[in-house]
Formats: structure tokens, C-alpha cells, sequence
């Protein structure tokens, strides 16, 4: 499987299916790819609907067909625009072309359902954690216990998710054998430094730092 970062929390898994999970893209000044790029996707997987997680994700479905995955009530909003979607809630699991997903608990606010969540996306025989936003929790130890992801990607901005002290806690907690710290320098108020995160987590986990477009394999 091959995981883009677009930039800031949006990611896009490449194997038997396409995958976007979180697609900020119009507006988002780290991402290169835009919304007129996009000419093939399978699910797109939302974590909650803050704009810059939510983004393109609707346009992206009716551009391309996909199903939408989210929680129920934006999974709903979806539906009431002709849009495909499976509606869920945390510690559900459903399979939609071939991919799992199931949403996990995050700690942080959103606009309907009112929670945010994180996602385990599985294809292929690997499966991928994103945290979405959220602040550090015990949650994460039985997230990494209960669905054992290959790889995760942890938001470490540190106003609006985890310091990167706290997501080096997170680490520890999941015991991801790969991690990859998103969400951050993409705006003045959410700057940090994902080296600190890095030094933090030590031999925990393999942490790799991505520049916006650029992809790890699992």
C-alpha cells in the first residue's frame, strides 16, 4: 500500500482501492494536489467535520462516486446530497469495496455528532491509524491493542491535538511499529516541530517525516 500525505491531515491510500481519508484540499496551503486532479477515488473516510478535515470530501465523492464513511450524522448530510455513504459511530466497523473501516474514539469537538473520531482503515492486509484530531488518551493503548495497525499518523500541532511531548505518550500507548506526525505547520497557529517528536519517541516506533506529497509503503 502506498500513503500519501497531502499535507496537514489528509491522506491518500493507494492499493487495490483508492482511499482519501480527511481530503483538505481547496484552501489548504500545504497541499499541491487539488480538486480537479482527483479523477479516481473508491471511500473517502471523515474523521469529523471541521473544514480542514472535512474539505473536499463530498465534492471528491460526487466528482468520483466513492462512498463516504463517516460518523452518522455527516454520513447522513451526505446522503441528503445523492452522495453514497455508510453511515457509523465509534467502535463500529464496516466494509465498503474491499476496505475496512472502523472509527475509534478521539478526544475533540465537531460540528454534527457533535465528537470527532479516529479511523483504522484496512486494504490489502494492512491496516492504517489515523487519529484524526485529537488530544492524548488511554484510548490509544486498547486502539493499538484491538486493531494493531501497521502504521499511524499522529496530529502533533499542539494547540488544537497533542503537543509533541504528548504524542510521543501516544506512541508509547499504541506501540505502532511506524509513525508518521501530521497535521501541524500548515497554518501560523499550528507550528511545531516534528524532530521534537521524533527525539521524543526515540525507539518506540519507527517515526517518519513526510514533507507534504510525499508517501510511505507498507
Amino acid at each position: 500500500m502506498k500513503i500519501t500525505w497531502i499535507g496537514h491531515a489528509a491522506l491518500k491510500l493507494e492499493g487495490s482501492k483508492t482511499v482519501f481519508i480527511d481530503p483538505f484540499l481547496t484552501g489548504n496551503p500545504a497541499s499541491n494536489t487539488r480538486l480537479d486532479s482527483v479523477t479516481q477515488a473508491d471511500v473517502v473516510v471523515v474523521t469529523h467535520d471541521h473544514g480542514d478535515h472535512l474539505g473536499d470530501s463530498f465534492a471528491i465523492c460526487k466528482k468520483t462516486g466513492a462512498t463516504l464513511v463517516s460518523i452518522y450524522e455527516i454520513a447522513e448530510a451526505a446522503s441528503k446530497e445523492g452522495i453514497k455513504a455508510e453511515m457509523m459511530n465509534v467502535g463500529g466497523t464496516v466494509a465498503v469495496e474491499g476496505v475496512t473501516v472502523s472509527l475509534v474514539p478521539a478526544i475533540h469537538t465537531a460540528g454534527l455528532g457533535g465528537t470527532a473520531t479516529g479511523a483504522v482503515v484496512e486494504m490489502d492486509g494492512k491496516k492504517v491509524y489515523h487519529a484524526g484530531d485529537t488530544g492524548l488518551s488511554m484510548e490509544m493503548q486498547l486502539i493499538g491493542e484491538m486493531y494493531t495497525p501497521d502504521i499511524g499518523f499522529l496530529p502533533i500541532d499542539g494547540r488544537f491535538n497533542m503537543t509533541p511531548r504528548l504524542a510521543a505518550k501516544a506512541a508509547e500507548l499504541l506501540k505502532i511499529p511506524k509513525l508518521v506526525p501530521i497535521h501541524y505547520n500548515t497554518f501560523p497557529l499550528v507550528q511545531c516541530s516534528p524532530e521534537e517528536f521524533k527525539k521524543r519517541v526515540g525507539d518506540k516506533s519507527n517515526v517518519i517525516i513526510l514533507n507534504p506529497g510525499e508517501f510511505v509503503e507498507i
